[in-house]
């Protein structure tokens, strides 16, 4: 157990084994570590990706944009499975040079378009079909303000809380507290919110919602960390009314089935070729 008095040391070193679950694959360099191709599918769009909160984003809202009947959206999605440090093959790389998923190629444009970082990848759809995005300028700003919210915000939920809560090494209260502290701070944002709207940026289904169900959706509906009784989520009604409002979606039950290989059997699709793969 490392020392709760920890004093930093004037330069900092790498120390492979303290890091807890993912200590196999965190290093502090970028870059491919091992050359690995691609697979590539017949599809206009090609994923690779993991059924994570952030992966999740990008696979709700493709089949959120087959749902609506643009079947210029179809999609090939493979999984990364960052366990195993897929995301450092050198195929993915050149998609995603910081090495975290998702990542997209749209190939139907000459070169081949790159899009990674998930709010990235929905902003780049919603404005490809005109979808899930406001087409005034004040109902896009309000909508963007939130899915810059969540991407600034997220990373407390994540690498913050779920981290030092769930998969550190160790626990200790200080960074726990914190955490927890102003991960229930943002699930009031967001109640305070939703107390005056159907949805996050207003009356209309967009990807301020995609992007921050899978997160703090999750959480309240308890998929995440199992931190829900430890945050109290039922404090945050309007939270959870639209948490489950969505959860209802057809789209939203397809999306988190993609790329995901745990769980039970019906609720896995590890890749998706075809709207048929969900009916094996």
């Amino acid at each position: 157990m490392s020392d709760p008095t920890y004093t930093p040391p004037k330069v900092w070193t790498f120390d492979a084994e303290n890091g807890g679950e993912f200590a196999s694959i965190n290093r502090p360099t970028a870059g491919a570590r091992v050359e690995k191709a691609l697979p590539r599918g017949k599809h206009p769009f090609q994923l690779h990706s993991l059924a994570t909160p952030n992966g999740v984003k990008v696979t709700i809202m493709f089949e959120e944009l087959l749902e609506a009947g643009i079947s210029e959206a179809e999609y090939d999605a493979y999984q990364i499975n960052i366990g195993d440090g897929d995301q450092f093959g050198s195929g993915f790389v050149e998609i995603n040079p910081n090495s975290k998923i998702p990542a997209l190629i749209d190939t139907t444009t000459n070169p081949e378009t790159r899009v990674f970082e998930s709010g990235s990848i929905l902003l780049y759809l919603a404005e490809k079909f005109s979808a899930f995005i406001p087409n005034t300028a004040a109902g896009r700003t309000e909508c963007l303000n939130w899915l810059f919210w969540q991407m600034g915000s997220a990373p407390f939920l994540g690498g913050g809380f779920g981290h030092f809560y769930q998969y550190a090494p160790a626990k200790y209260q200080y960074p726990i507290d914190r955490y927890a502290m102003e991960v229930k701070r943002q699930l009031d944002v967001l109640d305070q919110q939703l107390a005056k709207n159907q949805y996050i940026s207003g009356d209309e289904y967009s990807i301020a919602d995609i992007a921050i169900w899978p997160w703090y959706g999750a959480l309240v509906l308890n998929r995440v960390y199992e931190a829900a009784e430890f945050l109290q989520v039922h404090e945050y009604k309007n939270v959870l009314r639209w948490a489950n409002e969505i959860d209802k979606r057809p789209a939203v039950k397809r999306g988190r089935m993609v790329n995901r290989s745990w769980g039970e059997p019906h609720e896995q699709l590890p890749e998706r070729h075809a709207a048929a793969d969900f009916k094996k």
